[in-house]
């Protein structure tokens, strides 16, 4: 199993204003489509021969442009807002509201040149930004501003905002509609990770449980020649180092790994959170790690302790990155530095962290169950590298979803231990730490190797309204 990747789809209204040079128009909404385009991004705006240079300025031209953003509704992403000149701030806003699409929209505005400042080129858009905002204020609109406040189209700055904005629209359109297996029961000993499935719903997302007698039923009627568990099980060879781990282990894991595949095909679920500790060791033999591993480092984010709204965050940040998440402890200081600590988990980690990895026994639970009862941990040093960690978790008192993110980095500091585990260093690491017992945030953090939470940021806050603490340097 995988995610495919889609092609983002935006919608682009191109401002124009009859008392500015409107030339400009035509070849800004000309420019901006090459941009987006080159961006690998599939863009749907008026043509020339449907509106006034392809542009918005009448009320007749916005009915126009929300009809055509109606018929791509389901598969827009987002709407990027160019002002070549200092457009018309009623239409842009007027097109967005009777579109009624509740995407993400891009606000840019193309600066003037020093050289061509009289009344034939000079665009003014500096200001037609301010009144465009102003509207979309009005009309409760929601929208992102580029880093600058004008930026050529063709700008490296822009570049990197509409980077920035296509992980916005990836975060918001992931998380609506986002459906996830819950596989077992929590476990006992983890009240921590207790969440609201009704908030969550509230929010447009589902979750899809299944026993764990009902995995193991299907695990039970499966031989061992079944093709998905022969798939798997090679899978499982191919993914990391499997020496010392016993063939029946093995055989129990690709088991294991093709019931929760067909579970997750059969519900349409795209993420997962399994019940472990220690269910599965004493009653089934191995630890779920590997599999919850592989599923990860396909983008099928996947949380250990049936931690849903730990996976929710694993997902939020790999759909800012398109690049794996994990879920791991706050877990212990490193030394006296006061900005450092280590990140641990047991672990199902994906590939896509670790310096190294191979597969082994896990250490803690084999004290309770038996070594032979816990193969299938992934063991390894997480790699340096920037990264981005996120909570997410529901409010019961306020029946709200609330949570914390920001950005550090994962040091090569010497670390002897076991498992999954990476010293992080964060600035101001005493201070988030204060902030999550003052407010009793979940012991577990999701991670991902790549410094994206302005994105979540954004995309929770002003699009899903999520309150969210962003946590600076």
């Amino acid at each position: 199993m995988s995610i495919a990747k889609k092609t983002p789809k935006l919608g682009l209204i191109v401002g124009n204003r009859g008392f500015f040079p409107d030339h400009l128009a035509a070849t800004g909404r000309t420019e901006m489509i090459a941009v987006l385009e080159k961006a690998g991004v599939e863009v749907v705006a008026l043509t020339p021969e449907e509106s006034k240079f392809g542009a918005v300025e009448t009320f007749a031209e916005a009915k126009r442009c929300a009809e055509l953003f109606k018929k791509h509704r389901d598969s827009m992403d987002g709407v990027v807002v160019t002002l070549p000149n200092f457009g018309d701030e009623r239409a842009i806003a007027d097109t967005l509201r009777l579109a009624g699409l509740n995407v993400p929209v891009l606000i840019q505005a193309t600066p003037d040149s020093q050289s061509k400042m009289t009344i034939a080129d000079r665009r003014d858009s500096f200001c037609g930004k301010m009144s465009a905002c102003n509207n979309l204020m009005q009309y409760k609109i929601p929208y992102s501003l580029t880093t600058l406040h004008t930026e050529a189209p063709g700008s490296e700055v822009f570049a990197k905002d509409l980077a920035w904005f296509l992980g916005v629209t990836r975060v918001v359109r992931g998380l609506k509609g986002l459906r996830i297996g819950a596989i077992g029961a929590r476990p006992q000993a983890f009240n921590t990770v207790r969440y609201s499935e009704k908030i969550l719903e509230q929010n447009g997302i589902s979750v899809i449980t299944i026993d764990l007698s009902e995995i193991l039923g299907r695990i039970e009627r499966m031989k061992d020649d079944d093709p998905a568990a022969v798939a798997k099980l090679e899978a499982i060879n191919a993914y990391v180092s499997t020496k010392d781990v016993p063939a029946s282990s093995l055989m129990k894991m690709a088991k294991l790994g093709a019931v929760v595949d067909s579970f997750m095909t059969e519900t349409d679920t795209v993420i997962s959170a399994v019940q472990c500790w220690t269910s599965l060791e004493e009653f089934f033999g191995v630890v779920p790690c590997t599999v919850m591993s592989m599923m990860s480092n396909e983008l099928m984010s996947s949380a250990c302790e049936v931690d849903i709204a730990g996976v929710v965050g694993m997902h939020a940040l790999r759909l800012a990155s398109e690049t794996p998440s994990a879920l791991l402890d706050w877990n212990n200081n490193y030394g006296e530095d006061p900005n450092k600590a280590v990140c641990f988990h047991c672990s199902n980690l994906p590939k896509h962290f670790f310096q190294d990895v191979r597969m082994d026994f896990q250490e803690i639970i084999a004290g309770t169950v038996g070594k032979f009862n816990t193969f299938g941990t992934c063991v390894g040093r997480v790699k340096a590298a920037p990264m981005s960690y996120a909570r997410v978790s529901t409010d019961d008192y306020t029946g709200k979803i609330r949570g914390y993110l920001g950005d550090g980095r994962f040091t090569d500091d010497s670390l002897e231990t076991f498992g999954g585990a990476g010293v992080v260093e964060i600035p101001r690491l005493q201070d988030l730490l204060r902030f999550i017992c003052e407010k009793g945030f979940e012991h577990h953090t999701a991670a991902n190797l790549a410094p994206v939470s302005d994105i979540v940021y954004e995309a929770t806050t002003k699009y899903l309204g999520w309150e969210m603490y962003w946590h600076k340097a």
